[in-house]
Order: C-alpha cells, then structure tokens, then sequence
C-alpha cells in the first residue's frame, strides 16, 4: 500500500509538470484560446498531448518501473475534453501504441472510448468555456446547485464532468476484472479492496490538475490580450480627438481664402489633400521623426497661407535623431498649440522652433523632442493644471504618451508670460 500511494503522488506531480511544460508552448496555448478550431489545429492539440502520453508509457513499458509516468486514460480524456471527439479519439490511439506493441491490447479501445467520452462531455456544455472550470470538488457543486437554481445547468454540468472522470476510470476497473489483469495496465493492487478508491481519487486530480493549470494559462493570456486592446481602442480615441481638431480648424483656413485668394485655397486644398492621405495610410503607432517633419512642414505651409509672414518655422535638428522612431502625430498637436494659443493672440505673429537631440541618463540614451514659441505664454494658474484638462492638444499627447511608455518618459512645459511657451518630450530613444 506505501509504495502504491507513493506512485500515486509521483503520477499527480507529472501531470502537474507535465501540464506546466504545455503551457508555456506559445503554440499550445494559442490552440487553448479557441473554441472554434480547424482540423489541423485539432490535430496540432491532439499531437501535443498524446506525444507526452505516449512517452510516459513507452518509460513505463521499457523501464519495468516508474508506473506513475502512463497516464494515457487521463489524457485521452483530456484531448476530448478540450478538443472534442476527433482529438479524443486521435489522442487515444496515438497513446495506446507503445502498450498494444507490448501485448496490452486493450489499451487502443479503451483510450479511444475514453476520448469519445470527453467530446461527449464537451458538448453537454451549454458554454464552451464551462470545461474550464471542471473540479473535483463536487461539493461545491451541490451547493451552487441547491442555493442558486437559475445556476443549475452550470452545477450539473460540473458534477457530469466528475462523474465523466470517475466512469472513464470505472472503464478500466471493469476490464481489469473481466480479463483477469491481461491485456491492459492498470495500477490496482487486487489483494487491497476497496484501498483502491485511492486510484479514482488520482484520476480524477490527474484530470483536474491539468484543466486547471491551463484554464488559468489560458485566462491570463486572454486577460492579456484584452488589455492590448484597450489600449490600442484607447490611442486610436485620443488620436482621433486630435486629427478633426486640426482638420476643423484647416477647413476655416481654406474657407477664408476662397474668396480672397482663391489660388492660394487651391494650393491650400492640396496641402490638405497631402495631409488627409498621410492620415489615412498611418496603420501603426510610431513613425520615423523624419515622417513627422514632413508632416509637420505640410500643415505649417497651410496655416502660413493664413497667417502669411507673421508665422515662422526654425528648425534645429540633430541628424541622427532623423531615423528614430517617435509616436505618430505627436509633435502636430504641439505645433497647433503654439498657434492657436501662443501666436495667434500675438499681433506681430512669431516663431515656433522645433528641436531634437540626444542626451545620456543613468537610464540609457534619451531623446528629447521640443517646441517652443515666442508668443504670449501661459498664465502660471492655468499652467499648474493644462495637463488635467482633456480634449486640449497637449493633455492627449500625455494621455498618449502614458498609455505607450508608461512610467519612462517625461513631457515638461515652461511659459513665461509674454515671452513664449516651450513644451519637451523626453522619450526612450
């Protein structure tokens, strides 16, 4: 009995490891994320699981010892489980080879009907996603099913995929007996009794073990992915607060020049028509900062056929930062700012410079993006909380910036009243 209850703990730690090893198969888990799968995705799930069943009983077979590593039944039951009946069946058979090779040849039908079993349970799931949440803690399950009624199908369901386990196992139980112990494995010692109820114990742990490390693999992966999500739907809202921001005011542009310079509308209704094609061709999140100076020239030589020359453009701009790959339509909101609110108010107009460059922190290499202008700044209370307001160029351009970087990076904004405004973004480069 001590060496029985001892192969019967081994069998549950390789199935745990066993299990482990499986979901750290980038390919593996994909397949678990699908509820819906092709047959070669099938055939893919059953030839993960049954190579490692089929292992463990080819050690068993060859050794003459370490019993605990067959764990074919359980894992035909499994590939049904999660895959339905082709991967049952498959898995099953695939197993089974190394035991009909050693003359136990009731392994084959066995593992077979055993998979068919676990597509049977399968689809006795109103929700596929209940199969993730087989226990073999059925006391839990009578509770649910006794205090929530409205629950009922899903404690049913919970108490079938116990029982599911414990009749695959009562399988080989009957074929041990009916054969007298030939032709098929079995870990029962026939002079214990009922002792044996610790073998459809180790099943039925054997089987939970398994769905519930890669239900919890599967779950992280999925929380993963929606988090990849919400942030791209989170980017893709604030850019679209900034482009009919920019887009609105350009069309004010153009309709203030029909009439006066009609010329210069063309030639303003084909800067636009340059810009809108760039918006529309942008698929990703970055772009070389090369791209964005392009961008950004385009929309100055607009707002130039409104403001004529009390608007001027400086560049200062290190070489080598050209290539970098900066957030798209991050500097075009900054440049608008410096408009709208710098110059603008400005009779004289002025100047917006832009500046790139490198600097070395502990941290790493660091490139520093800044715009500035000379107009009439910002009042020091409304400075202290321009970050706090959204739908404002800048506070998106942070709110993009955070959502991207997280914690590593630094946009800094320094006014001085009737002198100018500059704004810095610090970025990894």
């Amino acid at each position: 009995m001590d060496n029985q209850v001892i192969i019967l703990m081994i069998k549950l730690a390789a199935a745990a490891s066993i299990a482990s090893i499986l979901s750290r198969s980038s390919r593996f888990l994909s397949l678990l994320l699908r509820e819906e799968r092709t047959l070669i995705e099938r055939l893919h799930l059953t030839s993960g699981i049954s190579a490692f069943c089929a292992a463990g009983s080819a050690v068993r077979i060859f050794t003459r010892g370490y019993a605990a590593a067959d764990m074919c039944l359980e894992g035909s039951l499994l590939a049904g489980i999660i895959g339905g009946y082709i991967s049952g069946l498959l898995t099953g058979v695939l197993c089974s080879l190394p035991a009909v090779l050693h003359g136990e040849y009731l392994a084959m039908p066995l593992y077979a009907a055993v998979g068919v079993l676990g597509g049977l349970l399968r689809d006795l799931a109103a929700d596929p996603e209940e199969v993730w949440r087989i226990s073999p803690f059925f006391d839990l399950s009578l509770y649910r099913l006794l205090r929530y009624p409205q629950d009922r199908g899903r404690s049913l369901f919970q108490i079938a995929g116990l029982a599911a386990i414990l009749v695959a196992e009562l399988m080989r139980y009957t074929l041990l007996h009916l054969f007298g112990g030939h032709f098929i494995f079995t870990l029962y010692d026939p002079d214990r009794g009922w002792a044996n109820t610790a073998v459809f114990i180790t099943t039925v742990f054997t089987v939970s073990i398994p769905i519930k490390i890669w239900g919890s693999a599967r779950n992280e992966r999925l929380l993963e992915n929606k988090e990849r999500m919400l942030v791209q739907a989170r980017l893709s809202a604030l850019s679209s607060q900034i482009n009919p921001h920019f887009l609105f005011n350009t069309l004010n542009t153009v309709s203030s020049l029909i009439r006066t310079d009609p010329e210069k509308a063309r030639l303003v209704v084909y800067r636009l028509s340059s810009i809108l094609r760039r918006l529309l061709r942008k698929t990703d999140n970055f772009a070389p900062l090369r791209q964005e100076l392009a961008f950004i020239e385009d929309y100055l030589s607009i707002e130039m056929a409104r403001f004529g020359d009390k608007l001027r453009f400086a560049k200062q701009i290190d070489e080598r930062t050209l290539d970098c790959q900066v957030p798209a339509m991050l500097i075009q909101p900054l440049v608008e700012n410096s408009i709208k609110h710098g110059l603008s108010p400005k009779v004289a107009g002025g100047t917006i410079t832009f500046e790139s460059y490198f600097e070395r922190r502990p941290e790493g290499l660091r490139l520093l993006l800044s715009v500035a202008d000379d107009g009439v700044g910002i009042e020091d209370e409304r400075l202290s909380s321009i970050l706090e307001h959204p739908g404002i160029g800048v506070s998106n351009v942070n709110e993009r910036l955070k959502v991207l970087f997280g914690a590593n990076y630094r946009l800094s904004i320094t006014s001085q009243k009737g002198e100018g405004t500059r704004t810095t973004i610090e970025i990894p480069a």
